[in-house]
């Protein structure tokens, strides 16, 4: 199972990376079209908008996954182990209730954006707007997956150094070693 989770994380970071070169082609593509023929592609702005949209999204999943959203760390490193966890818990519980309206809010906007297309490429906005209802999905089943390791005590003292911002003590591998053995 460890492995399956890893490899659609790789999946993943093969679309930002194709996201990320899509949108950088097509606005450099642009600006030379535009500076040099004065004309331009008129879809490639709207696709490269959504590009980032959609990239923006999903890096936010992946960098929740690698414990890189920002935190109060310092705080949180002055505790002590019980401290620590009770802020994790407490953490993990109001990423649970954003995750929950903002996959509430996308679902009521989902059908409002269903009959919108994108003016240019004709794509129907629920493609872009409903981005969120993935993020969200997966940065609750990520931390739902933490939160219950953390209740039945079967979280890594890796991933609670990890969670005070004590990285630098850890090797990135070793961590992610320790998530995928808890899983």
């Amino acid at each position: 199972m460890a492995r399956i989770i890893d490899l659609f994380y790789r999946l993943l970071d093969v679309v930002m990376i194709v996201l990320l070169a899509g949108m950088a082609i097509m606005v450099f593509l642009n600006v030379v079209l535009r500076y040099g023929m004065n004309s331009g592609i008129p879809v490639s702005e709207e696709m490269s908008r959504f590009f980032f949209v959609w990239l923006t999204f999903i890096g936010a999943v992946v960098a929740h996954r690698h414990h890189m959203h920002m935190g109060m760390e310092t705080f949180v490193a002055a505790l002590g182990r019980r401290g620590r966890m009770l802020m994790m818990g407490l953490s993990d519980l109001l990423i649970l209730g954003c995750c929950w309206v903002l996959f509430l809010g996308t679902w009521k906007q989902l059908p409002i954006n269903a009959s919108m297309t994108a003016p240019v490429s004709g794509i129907p906005m629920a493609w872009v707007y409903g981005t969120g209802m993935f993020t969200a999905s997966m940065i609750a089943l990520i931390t739902l997956t933490r939160f219950l390791r953390l209740v039945t005590g079967r979280i890594t003292e890796n991933e609670i150094a990890a969670f005070a911002g004590e990285r630098h003590h850890l090797d990135e591998n070793h961590v992610a070693g320790d998530e995928r053995g808890a899983q």
